[in-house]
Formats: structure tokens, sequence, C-alpha cells
């Protein structure tokens, strides 16, 4: 049976989302700060942003495959109770080292957007699904555009440790919410939890973004950097020979394999990456001194201001990419937002020199990223057995982070390779934050690619569901 109030089970998993966003950028305005208020060393407090990131990557997957046999709310409930103690643990954190652990149990917070998604397929009236996963996938991006000047706003009135108390708040607020309004979906995938596929997939993940993020601070040809990505090379090729053999794998590579599926997953590798440099540059942008030449000067608190914009326009075109993918298709929602982002990305490239310009083309950006973001769920459930799309989209949301998590890394290398001497301050060239946006653009432009030359895949038989 449908939920008798499916606008308000809409409303409280899309503010799950956002709160998603605001775990994953909670310490961000911070990081500058936190080695003299930790009494820490700047690669210790790195750390802080690292270890959500490897724990959501190796969460995200290992949840969706558990919500899909055991129930998604019950598994979404669980996520947002670790995110809930690691913030509480956060607020009383001691030292350093306990912030971080308290980082890794807010990671889970990533495989709340896949489980999310999938409640709404299986517990909204049809015609409300559309709209819900649109509001649901994008609401990532929106909390990041909002989240960003609001965190930095905390941080600069008062203590850090409020950020971490607020978090506690948000996801205690969420936990009463989700029990109390979202129900169970009735779906179950049959078989038993593939522990040993699950130990392989998180090892292998570990060494490959240990790798991506600290490449550029450890030296990408360094012997470390080498040996995880060899690590995670072999850990990958063993990890997929035992998901192929086992009668439950924890990620079903055949159905991962059929091109409908495994070239969505791809582009959104490239979509994370086109998106999340207008996130990470565009404030950098705003805060360079004006001497570079590119730079608008703007304190922290104005230059989140000055972001937004993305954020709305996230919002806004969130339901308009439902209806136009109920009318056209998510494939042609997917190419026209990928198209936008590429467009948004070339106009942010040549740095404009008005502020209104920059923020109207880091808008288009966004509406490009809303789009893309809100059409590849849908394309991925369309693509999967109904008892499969928690851990389905919960790879897919992997492959966003992996994008997001590469971007990082190009923006670090480029960053620090191109700089100038600016009032005896080393600060990165105009032409450094010119090529990383285009290298922004040709990433959407290979999406657009993609999900033109994609084909839609017929659908599959769900497995026999066991009673909830």
């Amino acid at each position: 049976m449908p939920p008798a109030r499916p606008a308000l089970v809409i409303g409280v998993l899309a503010s799950c989302g956002l709160a998603v966003s605001l775990m994953q950028t909670l310490v961000v305005p911070l990081l500058p700060q936190f080695p003299r208020l930790l009494d820490a060393s700047p690669t210790t407090v790195a750390w802080l942003v690292t270890a959500t990131l490897v724990a959501g990557a190796v969460c995200a997957p290992v949840l969706g495959r558990l919500g899909d046999m055991y129930g998604k709310r019950r598994l979404l409930v669980a996520a947002l109770a670790t995110v809930t103690v690691g913030s509480a643990m956060g607020a009383a954190a001691p030292n350093v080292e306990v912030l971080i652990a308290s980082r890794v149990l807010q990671g889970a917070s990533l495989g709340v957007i896949a489980l999310g998604i999938s409640v709404m397929r299986d517990v909204l009236p049809a015609g409300r699904v559309g709209s819900g996963i649109a509001l649901m996938s994008s609401s990532l991006g929106i909390g990041g555009a909002i989240g960003l000047p609001l965190t930095g706003f905390v941080a600069q009135q008062t203590s850090w440790r409020w950020l971490f108390v607020g978090a506690t708040v948000i996801g205690l607020v969420q936990l009463a919410l989700v029990r109390s309004v979202v129900p169970e979906s009735p779906t179950r995938s049959p078989g038993r939890f593939d522990a040993l596929g699950a130990v392989g997939l998180a090892g292998a993940l570990v060494c490959l973004l240990l790798a991506i993020t600290k490449g550029s601070e450890w030296g990408w040809t360094s012997g470390a950097v080498l040996g995880l990505l060899a690590g995670a090379a072999v850990l990958f090729a063993v990890w997929g020979r035992h998901e192929l053999r086992v009668p439950s794998p924890l990620v079903d590579l055949r159905v991962s394999a059929r091109p409908a599926v495994l070239w969505t997953n791809i582009a959104s590798i490239l979509i994370g990456f086109a998106m999340f440099a207008g996130f990470l540059v565009t404030t950098q942008v705003l805060q360079a001194p004006v001497a570079t030449g590119y730079g608008f000067g703007l304190p922290l608190m104005a230059a989140g201001l000055a972001m937004l914009p993305i954020g709305g326009a996230m919002a806004v075109f969130s339901p308009v990419s439902a209806r136009l993918s109920a009318r056209f298709g998510a494939r042609s929602t997917l190419i026209a937002g990928t198209t936008v982002l590429a467009a948004g990305n070339l106009w942010v490239a040549t740095l404009p020199a008005a502020l209104p310009m920059i923020m109207m083309a880091s808008a288009l950006t966004a509406i490009g990223a809303a789009l893309a973001y809100s059409a590849l769920p849908l394309l991925i459930m369309d693509a999967v057995p109904r008892t499969e799309t928690a851990a389905a989209n919960s790879l897919n949301t992997l492959m966003r982070m992996l994008g997001t998590s590469s971007c990082s890394a190009v923006v670090a290398a480029v960053a620090s390779g191109l700089t100038a001497r600016v009032d005896g301050v080393e600060l990165p060239t105009g032409t450094a934050y010119t090529a990383i946006f285009l290298a922004a653009a040709g990433a959407a432009v290979v999406a657009t690619v993609i999900a033109a030359r994609t084909p839609d895949a017929a659908p599959l038989p769900d497995r026999v569901p066991v009673p909830a």
C-alpha cells in the first residue's frame, strides 16, 4: 500500500539527503584552522576529510545490499543512528584521533542517498516516484551549496564543537521522522550476505581512494601511491572473481556489466568530476585577492552567499528533471543535463571578470548537474531487478563519489603545479583554474557521448522475493 502522505515521505527522505551533504562538508571551512585548534599537523587534520570519504565508500555498497536483503528503511535507520553517534562523539572529542574516529562513523551517511531512493521506488505511488527520486538525488548537490556557507558562518561565530552538536540534533530529528513517517519496503532480495565480498571490496576501495586523495601530498610516483594502486588492482581482480562465483554476491557483476548499467556508471564518474569542479574551485576564485587578476577578494561568508544560487538552481530544476524524464525519457534528460553542465564549465573557464557573470555561469553548471543527477538513478533502476535497487543505487553513488574524489586530486595537482607569487603569497594562477574547468567541461562532453550511445536495457526479472 502506498503511504497516505507521499509528499511528506518525499520531504523527509530528501531532507536526509541534505543532512548527508552537511556531514560531508562539515569540517571543510575549518580545515585551515584545525591544526591550531587541535594541536595537530595539517597532514593529520586532512584525515578528517579522507576518513569520511573512505568510510562512505565502504559503507555505501554494504548498506545497499543489506537494505535489499533485510529492509531498506531498517538500514536507513541504522545508518542515521551511526551518523548521530559519530556526531555526538565529535562534539565531545578530546583530541584529533577521536575526532577522526567520529568522522569515520559520519561516513555511513553516504549510504543514505541510495537507500532513500530505493525506498521511494518501492513505497511511493507510480506518479510520484520520478519527482521524489529527482529531488533525493539532487539533494546531495543542494546541500553542498547551502552547507558550506552555513557551516562557515557557524565556525566563524562559535566553537567548532557546535557544528557537531548541530549534526547530532539533525541526526536525532531525522531518525524520529524516518521512523514515524517512512514505511518499510515490502521487497526483499533472497540469499545470504556476502561478508567476504564486503571485506574484499572494502580493501580495494580503501587502497584506491587513499591513492587518489593522497597522491598530490605523497607524490604520484611515490612507492606508497604506486603500491596502493597496485594493491587496488589485485584486490579488485580477486574480488571480481569471487563475486562471479558466489550465489548471492554483494554486487551482481553480471547485471552491473550490462551496457545500460556499466556505461551509466562510467558516465556517473565523469558527471561527478564535472559537477564537483564548480563546488570546489568557484569559492577559491571568489576569495582570491583581486591582485591575482581573476579573484574577487571576498571573505568566506560573502563567497558562501554568492554560491547560494547553485543550491537554488538545483532545487528548482530537480522537479523539472522529473517532468522531462516522464515525457522524453531519463536518457534524454541525462543528455540535456551533461550538455548544460559542459556549457556551464566552459563559461566559468573564461574566468568572468564580473561577479554576476561568474554566479550565472556557476548556476548553469548547477542546472546541468541537477538534470543529470536526477536522471541517473532512474536509468539504473530501469536496468536492474527491483530486488536489487538499493545495491545498484549504492554502486552508482559510489561511482559519483569516485568522480568527485578524482576531481579533488586533479584540482590539487593543477593548483599546486601552476602558481604565482601575489603580495608575497604563493597562489594558483588563472591558467590553473581555466585548465581545471576545461577538464570538467571535457568530462561532461564525454559523459554526453556515452549517454547518447548507451542502449536502453530490457527489464530483468526480480529474484524470488522473501516476505518482509
